[in-house]
């Protein structure tokens, strides 16, 4: 931080690359270029449209040479930055450094590649927040079985849709759907929790208002019940599935803890684990009863929203599958090529039995197909069918 600048590097054992968020403000408060907003103050850097803080340590002598050198590898700051902040290795099943050697190999050999084998490495993890960004191509592996993202969420959005039988308003270009359902209870659904408009303050606004027009005081009186359809919530801001789950509790409430690895030699050393709760929002909040329908294309924010339902009393009904079991905030990391960057989860989030969902994903408690080619052919949505039944 220098002349009301935010500059960041991206730091391994063997690199120190400027990293990809900056920003510009009075030193304390700075607006970065991905339309958040940096709090630092007193040894401790927030962004609004993240939970928790991250701890500064200032490192005597200012900026380090070897963020001043050049000449860094692709394939060592990609494997390093995996191995030293990755921490689900022994979850999946993957030894990180003999798969490393052999693609390394690889790399020396056939150096024209290098993009391929580096997706290689990423591909046994099967997470769906590691990934690698290069001039325009992309590659990533959600848990297999996954249903293809961009050809099933149009189709099941229609076919849900269909199988309503009641008008439905949309907010947040379409990402929030509401329908009143003939038999006396609502329909939800919040297909993802990001870009509601330019900045997070602002896509809370959007929010906020979708929320004043869907939990009005005659409304939440009336419900008989609310089904809730995060089938395909592609995630997002965390805090705005808490801005959510605040209108559906009446009662504060434990939502999770995140602890993110912090030795880069050892993957089970977290930091101290920083709880969140779910508060009753001063706005008409609905209590009664609640189903989610749930399923593999819900990741992330959309996952740590569930997460946060689960402590709810009364507890939600789940329907459907399970998610996807990727909780983490993305640690999104510079390559030393142009254009190249790399994506990877470097934190957990406990339940109150301090259990974390990462890989399997939360389970629901009626399992039904979701999405199934030959329901969506035929236009059924079975989950849905069980929730309203």
């Amino acid at each position: 931080m220098s002349g009301g600048k935010l500059t960041t590097y991206d730091v391994t054992k063997a690199s120190c690359l400027p990293g990809t968020l900056s920003g510009t403000g009075d030193g304390t408060t700075f607006s970065t270029n991905e339309g958040s907003v940096v709090t630092v103050r007193a040894g401790r850097m927030s962004f609004d449209d993240n939970l928790g803080a991250r701890s500064l340590r200032r490192v005597p002598g200012g900026l380090p040479s070897a963020c001043q050198a050049s000449g860094a590898d692709v394939f060592d700051v990609f494997w390093r930055t995996f191995a030293e902040n990755y921490p689900f290795f022994g979850a999946k099943g993957v030894d990180w450094k003999s798969e490393g050697d052999a693609a390394r190999r690889e790399a020396a050999a056939h150096p024209e590649r290098l993009f391929d084998i580096l997706c290689g490495l990423i591909r046994p993890l099967h997470d769906a927040h590691a990934g690698l960004l290069a001039a325009g191509r992309h590659c990533s592996f959600p848990r297999p079985g996954t249903p293809e993202l961009n050809t099933t969420v149009p189709r099941a959005i229609a076919v849900a849709d269909a199988n309503l039988g009641a008008p439905i308003k949309r907010w947040a270009s379409g990402a929030i759907a509401y329908a009143d359902l003939p038999e006396g209870r609502g329909y939800l659904r919040i297909s993802g929790f990001h870009d509601y408009a330019g900045t997070f303050a602002a896509s809370s606004k959007v929010l906020a208002k979708a929320l004043d027009e869907i939990f009005t005081a005659d409304r939440v009186h009336t419900l008989r019940g609310l089904i809730l359809d995060l089938r395909v919530n592609g995630g997002g801001d965390d805090p705005l599935g808490l801005q959510v789950a605040a209108r559906l509790t009446g009662v504060p409430h434990f939502a999770y803890a995140k602890r993110a690895r912090n030795d880069p030699d050892d993957p089970t050393r977290f930091t101290v684990p920083q709880p969140f709760f779910v508060r009753p929002a001063a706005a008409p909040r609905y209590t009664g009863p609640l189903t989610v329908l749930t399923g593999s294309l819900d990741v992330s924010a959309g996952e740590t929203f569930l997460q946060a339902l689960l402590n709810r009393h009364p507890r939600p009904v789940l329907i459907g599958q399970s998610t996807q079991g990727a909780f983490s905030d993305l640690l999104e990391r510079t390559l030393p090529k142009p254009g190249w960057t790399v994506a990877l989860p470097n934190e957990e989030y406990l339940d109150s039995r301090g259990r974390a969902y990462d890989g399997t994903g939360i389970g629901p408690d009626l399992r039904v197909p979701v999405f199934a080619p030959d329901d969506l052919a035929a236009g059924r949505d079975p989950a849905l069918a069980a929730a309203r039944r």
